[in-house]
């Protein structure tokens, strides 16, 4: 699901501000550039462009650029890129490390040293804008196995979703924030992060998407099907009903035991058979679900 969402994010376009033929290493938006309280008025009525677009921050990066036109803003330009994930182009991926050395600069960035020898530490341009938050702007960031990752490690996103910006590891200004987070893991991990109170700001923040297993035979055929197409064993021989059988056994496993009747008869009815003929203990599809408290 992560990678089909990220693959059709690379078939929108998003626009960005770049400078002295340099892009926005966190994918400014170009209305960054504007005060809500000052021009939303003007731009709505001359571009009719809503009010709402405006409440995104600019970057440090982008602060720095602007105090060194003098405030012209029309010596920025803005350039129209495709999300990339070879590139990481507003599309991001990170996952859970050790935790005795994994701290926040794999969201939101760290000065790279290699700069410091032209630059302040507190230089916007000293800053390695290598984080997924960074990278992920205007785009998506996949998060795996998140809630395997230390809590201090998190923290970044509170503000990130609620507010539209995070702090950096250095004495810069906020980085901007105006995109997805997609974040994935087992059900008992959930559990356990969910139970646990002192992760109750994360709860107000977090919209569940439940991906539950497949229940239709038919359905499970079609996923063994996609999988033998892609792996070496396309060509091998396969005697007939093998999948059939394989996809059976599968949802067997899944399914809860049925009062006063088989599960067997319950994996037919789930996967669009009538059996009001062949079996008359056989429930309609609603009375299974209902039994089973889906």
């Amino acid at each position: 699901l992560a990678e089909r969402l990220k693959a059709l994010m690379q078939r929108v376009p998003i626009y960005t501000l770049s400078a002295n033929g340099e892009r926005s290493p966190v994918n400014d938006h170009p209305l960054c550039l504007f005060n809500p309280q000052e021009d939303a008025s003007i731009l709505e009525k001359e571009f009719n462009i809503p009010s709402r677009y405006l409440g995104t921050i600019m970057s440090p990066w982008a602060a720095k650029r602007l105090h060194e036109f003098g405030g012209d803003i029309t010596k920025f330009k803005v350039v129209k890129v495709r999300p990339s994930i070879l590139e990481q182009i507003a599309i991001a991926k990170t996952e859970p490390g050790d935790e005795n050395n994994q701290d926040i600069s794999a969201l939101v960035g760290k000065v790279d040293i290699r700069k410091l020898e032209n630059h302040a530490q507190n230089d916007p341009d000293a800053y390695g804008y290598s984080g997924a938050l960074c990278r992920a702007n205007q785009g998506i960031m996949e998060f795996v196995e998140m809630f395997k990752a230390p809590i201090k490690v998190l923290h970044p996103l509170l503000t990130a979703t609620q507010e539209g910006n995070y702090n950096g590891t250095e004495g810069i200004s906020a980085l901007p924030f105006n995109g997805i987070i997609l974040a994935h893991s087992n059900e008992s991990e959930w559990v356990t992060f969910r139970n646990n109170k002192n992760n109750e700001a994360f709860l107000d923040r977090v919209y569940i998407v439940k991906v539950p297993y497949c229940l239709r035979v038919s359905e499970e055929i079609k996923i063994y099907d996609k999988l033998l197409d892609h792996s070496e064993l396309t060509h091998a021989p396969c005697a007939p009903g093998t999948l059939e059988t394989l996809a059976r056994f599968s949802v067997l496993s899944r399914l809860k035991e049925p009062e006063n009747s088989s599960i067997y008869s319950k994996m037919r009815v789930y996967d669009g058979e009538s059996l009001k003929d062949t079996d008359p203990k056989a429930k309609s599809y609603q009375e299974y679900r209902d039994y089973a408290g889906v």
